[in-house]
């Protein structure tokens, strides 16, 4: 097997071994330089590659090419334009220019732009990111070569996810550069923050989720009674991999593989019907686009099995919803991880200034990584006790905490908590070396040995955004060391000062234990850390000063680019929720209540027929359930009645963020009111009647 993934990977990538086998030496020397310091090609150069890259897709069965970027939708976005050159007599070349491989134009007044253009202004610009190789997609339409770029706009303002994440990872490069001089490091000429992005989802049979308008509409349930078993029996979690969903990780692995994407881990998830994939770590710009690459492929490769792949954090109440865990670190071009804190970390200075300014990065910005989470669906599961409370903490295990008390406290010396082994008893196993610590899945930022796992990203969200904070903020961190440090006289003790203030002043962002637990969230409180418990009450903190501060500083994001995005995750909020509710209305009124008005139908004339046959019959169990199932069809028409003149009240509110409050507040209340009665129906309808498939047949029939 491992010749087969030899052989196939990366077989659709233009990478740097294919661009050394068809570039001539000095072409090829030139972009990788620019790819590795930044800069720019020549036009002549660029028309040398651009050439050299349609040659190997076409001999792919490429006929086309795309700019392929992230606009703020949260997906990707590409227009696919023919190699054709225009026919001379009956004839036509095929041809790709340099000038067509550096630019492209879009409309960029069609995406999400909060603002920043208007409708009649409708030019983009897409540019090539030479720091992501370029690949072809094998489609329906066809096979299409992709160049990732970046999307700005006419007048220059980031328009996408991946401007301000390139611009974050300049950021902390340059800052980091300063932290590692200081200690004596001059052979490192770059740092890069490094990402792999753990992927959850459910799979669902086709057909069956073609009758459900809701997960065809929002990709999630908006009605559904529990079926009777779900995950509590455990016997889901890395289970036995059923066929049907084992041929579609074997054929994902393979498309992924093809792309380059290092897809390692495959495996049940918690819930029935959930799943996980999980890739080696990649470079922080490459993981996002690889990222949204295995989202799209899980969806195309699942049509072709008869599934769908669903990635809504939320797809089926009663049971764990999906995530996607963000693994951060950074390391230098020489292979140095600034999170590896080595076998003696109490010594480490270096490592416990990286981690005192990260503890501090995270406690000044806790309410941007909250936000840089922040997704409609994770709304869902948020401090659902299946993933982290809404509430920023770091979890370090008990021996980096041991050492940061050790720290706060003055201590004279630093001891180091033994990690020890662990002896099963059992002669024919042997002795195993325990970590340092445990792992804490209730922590929303928890240290794992060489990185921080940041667990709240939402399953069907880009990994950008919380890059691009986490990125930035440490950044800032940094910095603000490196200006302390760069002017002592005396650096060892200056540093170990500042590491003794720093983790002081924030040791409060540090929790180790339940973040499940009520008792947490109300020393949350007496420590003073913010509990966003909503996207809504998240969106806020990207225009605060402080927030602009971070991000003007290193260019990251321009103070309008800020509001702009603030806008959007108001205005995509509200169109989630309004596209909900419509969905529900929809349903209820076209299929459940009908549904139920029928089936009382049905028992009213199965009462009539039996009492004329035999008066003296006893119907009073008949005559109990019509009265139940009538009195529930009641409470679910008044309900449908009162979300329809609400939502028109709701939508008439001028202010977008009140609207979002509005709809939070008095809509989504008003559509679990609808809710509860039709799942309470959905228990006593006969099943031949019931309009839908149910839980037990999306989740136990795959």
């Amino acid at each position: 097997m491992s010749n087969q993934i030899t052989d196939v990977f990366g077989n659709n990538v233009f990478s740097v071994s294919v661009m050394r086998e068809r570039l001539p030496k000095k072409v090829f020397a030139e972009m990788t330089d620019v790819m590795q310091h930044g800069g720019n090609i020549s036009m002549a150069t660029a028309d040398i590659v651009a050439n050299a890259m349609k040659d190997w897709a076409v001999e792919k069965g490429a006929t086309h090419y795309a700019h392929w970027f992230q606009p703020l939708t949260g997906i990707t976005a590409e227009k696919h334009d023919c190699f054709l050159t225009a026919p001379q007599d009956s004839k036509t070349l095929l041809q790709f220019t340099g000038k067509q491989l550096i630019m492209g134009e879009s409309d960029a007044s069609s995406f999400p732009t909060g603002g920043l253009r208007a409708t009649h202004y409708a030019r983009g610009y897409t540019a090539w990111d030479m720091s992501s190789p370029a690949f072809v997609k094998e489609m329906s339409c066809g096979t299409v070569l992709c160049i990732p770029t970046i999307f700005i706009s006419y007048t220059g303002e980031a328009l996408d996810k991946k401007t301000p994440l390139l611009r974050s990872m300049e950021a902390i490069n340059t800052q980091a550069l300063r932290i590692l001089r200081l200690f004596g490091n001059t052979q490192a000429s770059k740092v890069t923050p490094s990402v792999g992005a753990e992927q959850e989802y459910f799979l669902v049979d086709r057909e069956k989720y073609l009758k459900r308008r809701d997960l065809i509409y929002t990709g999630r349930t908006l009605f559904g009674a529990p079926a009777p078993k779900g995950q509590e029996m455990d016997d889901q979690y890395f289970g036995v991999i059923r066929p049907r969903v084992g041929a579609f990780m074997a054929d994902l692995n393979q498309e992924l593989w093809k792309l380059g994407i290092p897809a390692a881990t495959q495996h049940n998830e918690a819930a029935p019907a959930q799943h996980e994939l999980a890739p080696i770590y990649a470079t922080c710009n490459l993981a996002v686009d690889q990222n949204q690459l295995t989202m799209e492929t899980m969806k195309r490769v699942a049509t072709r099995h008869g599934l769908v792949c669903l990635l809504h954090e939320k797809p089926f109440a009663g049971v764990n919803g999906s995530g996607k865990h963000n693994n951060w670190s950074i390391s230098t071009d020489l292979g140095e991880n600034l999170l590896a804190p080595g076998d003696t970390p109490n010594e480490n200075l270096q490592f416990l200034l990286v981690l005192a300014c990260i503890m501090k990065a995270v406690d000044e910005h806790a309410d941007l990584l909250r936000c840089s989470a922040a997704c409609v669906g994770n709304e869902h599961r948020l401090g659902a006790q299946e993933a982290p409370p809404a509430i920023i903490s770091i979890f370090l295990g008990d021996q980096l905490d041991d050492v940061v008390a050790q720290i706060v406290a003055n201590s004279d010396s630093i001891r180091l908590l033994a990690s020890g082994t662990l002896d099963s008893g059992v002669s024919t196993v042997p002795v195993l070396d325990k970590d340092g610590t445990d792992r804490n899945r209730t922590s929303p930022f928890a240290f794992t040995g060489n990185k921080f796992e940041f667990r709240m990203v939402g399953a069907s969200d880009s990994i950008a955004e919380a890059n691009v904070t986490l990125n930035a903020i440490v950044a800032q961190a940094f910095c603000q060391a490196a200006d302390l440090l760069e002017q002592a006289e005396d650096f060892p003790g200056a540093c170990s000062r500042l590491i003794h203030t720093w983790m002081t002043q924030h040791q409060r962002i540090i929790f180790n234990d339940d973040g499940y637990s009520e008792a947490w969230v109300a020393e949350a409180v007496r420590r003073g850390l913010p509990n966003l418990v909503s996207m809504v009450d998240a969106v806020p903190a990207l225009t605060t000063p402080k927030a602009e501060a971070l991000f003007t500083q290193f260019g990251i994001y321009t103070k309008t680019e800020l509001q702009a995005r603030a806008e959007i995750l108001y205005e995509t909020y509200v169109k989630a929720m309004r596209i909900e509710a419509n969905t529900m209305i929809h349903m209820a009124a076209k299929h459940y209540i009908p549904t139920a008005i029928a089936y009382t139908a049905r028992l009213a004339q199965s009462v009539c027929s039996v009492s004329a046959a035999c008066p003296q019959a006893d119907l009073s169990v008949q005559r109990k359930l019509l009265l139940q199932v009538n009195s529930l069809l009641a409470d679910a028409s008044a309900a449908l009645e009162q979300l329809k003149p609400l939502m028109d009240r709701v939508d008439s509110i001028q202010d977008l963020r009140e609207m979002a409050q509005a709809y939070r507040e008095a809509v989504v209340p008003a559509m679990a009111a609808l809710r509860c009665p039709i799942d309470q129906l959905e228990l006593m309808v006969d099943k031949d009647l019931w309009p839908v498939p149910t839980y037990g047949d999306l989740m136990f029939e795959v």
